[in-house]
């Protein structure tokens, strides 16, 4: 009877944590080929290429657990590069990024007024919000990439600190530790996650829960702009192409890391974890030499294995329950 107590405990901890699980079964798989996988240059570029993601990843986090959505992520970080590369021409480097920064609020508090203050689907609010920033960012480079006349722009997102760590890698970090902050021990977070519990109980708990979730748009609007900032440094150049295909790629690794759609549930770590599976399953796979349509293949039948694993998971509590 132990043992088998044991068990259930120890497959609800599995499922229950599915994307570390994913992680480590991963990690350990990649121990049996004989690749350049382990090597710390790999494992420091993977993490360098997520970099952006993740910067992505932790602002529409807050708006997910605060029950939202925003679909514009992709609209903003292209517009942002090509708004500081502009400005970079009139004002000093760190001035432009703060200015592309500050619009990047200001497309959120857009959001969070459209969403919270007139009650407007916000899938459907922040996916034309998008479409409209992308159809400025055409009419800004009339459609091709533009490129800043300043070399160190470059080097904001190349650089390196002692010439080994990846200056976009402490970006990302210095970004986790605030919004990780931010969720775990400050009243705002506490609110994001009681309004995604539950919006109403939330409203007459004293919340102010109009403000806390317009909030949580400008937060998640600024983290895009940033990476749209660090990815036009990154690439020296801005593009309206940029960010195409952000919004859906963030938010199923969000999701795959465990935040709920639903809101209420999830977290800054599980986010990063989330979007590890997916860098780690690309990197393992190129260095295996799987084929692209067979990696496209993959990677689908891994976030609906994870999903299912997900609704298991749901499923178990409410037996136990």
């Amino acid at each position: 009877m132990e043992t088998n107590a044991r068990k259930i405990r120890l497959s609800k901890s599995v499922v229950r944590q599915k994307a570390l699980t994913a992680v480590l079964l991963m990690l350990f798989t990649m121990l049996f080929f004989d690749t350049n996988f382990y090597t710390g240059f790999n494992l420091l570029d993977l993490v360098n290429s997520l970099s952006i993601y993740l910067i992505l990843a932790f602002g529409i986090t807050i708006v997910i657990i605060a029950g939202g959505i925003d679909l514009s992520i992709g609209g903003i970080l292209a517009i942002s590069g090509i708004i500081a590369i502009k400005l970079m021409v009139f004002l000093p480097i760190f001035l432009a990024i703060a200015a592309a920064v500050l619009v990047g609020a200001v497309i959120g508090a857009i959001n969070g007024y459209l969403v919270v203050y007139q009650n407007s689907e916000p899938l459907i609010i922040t996916l034309g919000t998008g479409m409209v920033l992308t159809g400025f960012a055409q009419q800004l480079t009339d459609a091709h990439p533009v490129g800043p006349d300043n070399l160190e722009y470059m080097m904001i997102a190349n650089g390196k600190l002692f010439n080994v760590i990846p200056n976009l890698v402490l970006i990302m970090l210095g970004v986790f530790i605030i919004f990780f902050m931010i969720l775990r021990y400050t009243q705002f977070g506490r609110n994001c996650f009681a309004i995604g519990g539950d919006y109403e109980v939330a409203k007459y708990s004293g919340i102010s829960v109009r403000r806390t979730k317009t909030a949580a748009f400008v937060l998640c609007g600024m983290a895009a702009a940033l990476g749209g900032v660090m990815l036009s440094s990154k690439l020296n150049s801005g593009s309206s192409v940029y960010g195409e295909s952000s919004a859906l790629t963030v938010i199923s690794a969000v999701v795959v890391g465990g935040t709920s759609l639903a809101g209420g549930i999830g977290g800054i770590p599980q986010t990063a974890l989330g979007l590890l599976v997916f860098g780690i399953m690309e990197n393992a796979m190129n260095m295996l030499g799987i084929g692209a349509y067979f990696q496209m293949i993959i990677r689908g039948a891994v976030i609906v294995a994870i999903l299912c694993l997900d609704s298991y998971s749901r499923k178990l509590k409410r037996e136990t329950v």
